[in-house]
């Protein structure tokens, strides 16, 4: 079965940082993109970021632009996503998602094949 294991969620104060990790296995294949998604209470979930692990493309959403960087290690499955300069509007719960195939322009969750649990991430002001 395809797993998702995300972690490294927390409490920072604001213009901390976070680093999360989501590591997926259960799945064969080289075409592949592990990205993340916020939801934050009352809102939708929204794209955060996304990584594509054969043409190494990125998606950032413009509200985290120039403080988050996504990151991967191809031999791990695995997708890092370091959260810089934090704002208490970046506190929502944190998924990660697999999906087969690149990043897409319009990264949405329309595309995502498997979810992993959520990781809280609290910005206090």
């Amino acid at each position: 079965d395809v797993q998702l294991q995300a972690s490294g969620g927390g409490l920072v104060q604001a213009g901390g940082s976070l680093r999360l990790s989501c590591a997926a296995s259960g799945f064969m294949g080289d075409d592949y993109a592990i990205g993340w998604f916020r939801q934050a209470p009352g809102k939708e979930r929204e794209a955060v970021s996304c990584i594509s692990s054969s043409y190494d493309s990125t998606y950032y959403a413009d509200s985290v632009k120039g403080r988050f960087t996504i990151s991967s290690d191809n031999a791990k499955h695995t997708s890092y996503l370091q959260m810089n300069s934090l704002k208490p509007e970046d506190t929502a719960v944190y998924y990660c998602a697999l999906e087969f195939g690149p990043c897409a322009e319009n990264y949405n969750y329309y595309g995502v094949d498997y979810w992993g649990k959520g990781t809280q991430v609290t910005v206090s002001s």
